[in-house]
């Protein structure tokens, strides 16, 4: 970043699919040391978004929610760790989970609140909030 922040983008879908397909657009511009902080209730897509996201990094194997193992790793064109902290009990560097920040991959959080001592610089943060059975506000700033 140049100093000046970017203004937030918001965008509006209306199928699961095209919330990946938003995930996929900021997936195409992230580079090895890029941290994507994402939340928004249960439910509201944040899987889906990191999903796509991921797809756009080049992996391939399924995507799916860290909750319960806090975090996965995979491979594609970068590597990507992908966290979630809902059920985070002590801080994340208590777990060593501030070591995926090593620069050396694409790092994305799930209920980072959860944890409010994870502060990477420059994070990029996304809200997703339902507005209906399958509508979703996507907002993405940094």
């Amino acid at each position: 970043m140049n100093g000046s922040a970017r203004p937030a983008r918001t965008v509006v879908t209306r199928t699961v699919r095209a919330t990946a397909a938003a995930g996929a657009r900021l997936g195409r511009t992230l580079a090895p040391g890029a941290c994507v902080l994402l939340s928004g209730p249960l439910g509201a897509g944040k899987t889906a978004f990191v999903r796509g996201a991921c797809r756009a990094l080049g992996v391939r194997a399924p995507v799916l929610s860290p909750t319960f193992t806090l975090a996965h790793e995979y491979r594609g064109r970068v590597p990507v760790a992908h966290l979630d902290f809902y059920r985070l009990a002590v801080p994340a560097a208590d777990r060593g989970l501030e070591e995926y920040l090593d620069g050396r991959r694409v790092v994305f959080v799930e209920w980072p609140e959860r944890d409010r001592t994870f502060a990477p610089p420059n994070a990029i943060r996304v809200r997703i909030n339902r507005l209906g059975p399958t509508r979703r506000r996507v907002t993405i700033r940094g």
